[in-house]
């Protein structure tokens, strides 16, 4: 299997894997969105709380240039250790969340 479809499969099980924690205050609903066309996925949080409404995304990963890219990562312990312990290279990596100069800095992909 190559890469691409690997990530493909690796994803959504990590995803999944966060939306059965459910937050432990207010009436809120963690929703998984797979888009399998456009290689989006996220983890959303959807409802209410004692503040008012919620609408956050807890995690957003993409699929570009055959990388997994980490757009945003509101995951209590960090999603790079669950890619890199079910097969994903270093290599195949990119913080999206970080600025493009600063990447140099971490041991993972330095795409633009």
């Amino acid at each position: 299997m190559d890469n691409l479809a690997q990530y493909r499969q690796i994803i959504p099980k990590i995803i999944e894997k966060h939306a059965a924690y459910q937050p432990s205050y207010g009436d809120i609903e963690t929703i998984q969105v797979c888009d399998l066309v456009h290689d989006n996925y996220l983890l959303m949080n959807l409802g209410w709380d004692r503040t008012g409404r919620v609408h956050a995304v807890d995690l957003h990963l993409r699929i570009r240039e055959n990388k997994i890219w980490i757009e945003w990562d509101g995951t209590e312990n960090g999603v790079t250790e669950e890619l890199l312990k079910a097969g994903v290279l270093k290599e195949d990596i990119v913080l999206g969340f970080y600025r493009p100069e600063r990447r140099s800095i971490t041991d993972f992909s330095v795409a633009h």
